[in-house]
């Protein structure tokens, strides 16, 4: 079995910075093109009039995972050596609270917010700058809370593991929670579509 290119050592630490780099602005660019530049296009997400995000995002999982899986399964890629990001059940929690409120209240996520400024958005470029202002004073104000940023460790803690199923069920799984959830969507979006026709 194969190991992810950098660990094979394919290229080194500039090569694989160049390559990040670039798979970022493929990334940015991508989003722009779906329209995820647009903290309107955003904000149709939670008035269920929009829900471009919700495929888009869901399809670059889906997409991802599938192709984990079959490199796997072909044996090119060993998952055994992809980095998995430990788990902090409480942290992960707080963090993903004070992550959607931001969501909400500016329509714009970090990767759209990045995007929005780039493109020259006024409140993608406060966003960016909001999101430095809270790293840094994250990163000042750390020693009080890292002890809770340690808290509820569960280790490289995966959905197949969670469920207790194979890696292959787990991916059915997220594929047919994927495609009930795209053709919700559509009817959700269409009948907001006549909706506004009336």
């Amino acid at each position: 079995m194969g190991a992810p290119f950098f660990e094979l050592g394919a290229f080194g630490s500039r090569g694989a910075l160049v390559a990040a780099v670039l798979i970022g602005v493929a990334f940015g660019w991508c989003l722009e093109r779906a329209g995820m530049g647009s903290a309107r296009k955003l904000a149709g997400q939670f008035y269920l009039t929009d829900l471009t995000v919700f495929k888009v995002m869901f399809s670059a999982i889906v997409t991802a995972m599938l192709g984990a899986f079959w490199l796997a399964r072909l044996g090119v890629l060993d998952l055994s050596r992809v980095y998995v990001p430990d788990t902090f059940v409480l942290p992960q929690l707080v963090g993903g609270l004070v992550f959607g409120v931001g969501f909400v209240i500016g329509g714009l996520c970090p990767g759209t917010s990045c995007v929005a400024a780039v493109t020259g958005r006024g409140d993608g470029m406060m966003l960016v700058a909001g999101m430095f202002t809270g790293v840094l004073a994250t990163g000042l104000a750390f020693r009080p809370i890292a002890r809770f940023f340690d808290s509820t460790a569960r280790g490289a803690f995966t959905l197949p593991q969670l469920l207790h199923v194979s890696y292959g069920v787990a991916v059915a799984l997220v594929v047919a929670v994927a495609l009930v959830g795209f053709r919700i969507a559509e009817r959700i979006e269409r009948r907001g579509g006549e909706r506004d026709l009336e």
